[in-house]
């Protein structure tokens, strides 16, 4: 049993093959005509194929959306420091979601709040693209920036995922 093909036999003949060999008949493509089936330790099949999921699994990345919050009076110390924080969210690969949360009769004026998260998206143009404008959604303006393709790794070395 090293990978030869046997050809065509009746299920019987191949059952006592494998039972000869002391290995398992497994049904690799139940729709072909004739069906095809493999001779195999099937115990260790299943472990290998698990073993493959795992290996794929740990490889993929999950995109998280981290929120900075914001008024409409913002400080510049106050921005810059929330700035840098978006800055890192984007460099480890995650999505920010910029919120400018308005009080009051602050919402009377929206563009103060849309000129604060339009000064965001410029200074992260290096590392971010804008994946959905800044829109108002009752008291808050939220825009979501996303990291750029080639704004190096994310975590642990690992490539940025793609959406």
């Amino acid at each position: 049993m090293n990978g030869e093909q046997l050809g065509i036999m009746d299920s019987r003949t191949a059952l006592q093959i494998a039972a000869e060999h002391q290995l398992d008949l497994v049904e690799i493509a139940p729709t072909a005509r004739p069906p095809v089936c493999k001779i195999m330790d099937y115990g260790r099949h299943k472990y290998e194929q698990h073993k493959r999921e795992k290996e794929a699994k740990k490889k993929q990345r999950v995109i998280v959306v981290k929120e900075v919050k914001f008024r409409p009076g913002i400080e510049d110390h106050d921005f810059t420091v929330k700035m840098k924080n978006a800055r890192r969210f984007l460099a480890d690969g995650d999505k920010v979601k910029a919120t400018i949360m308005f009080r009051g009769r602050q919402l009377a004026h929206p563009e103060l709040g849309k000129d604060v998260l339009d000064r965001l998206a410029q200074s992260l143009q290096d590392v971010a693209n804008v994946e959905k404008e800044a829109k108002l959604e009752g008291r808050n303006m939220t825009m979501i920036l996303a990291p750029r393709a080639s704004s190096g790794r994310g975590r642990a070395g690992q490539a940025p995922a793609t959406t």
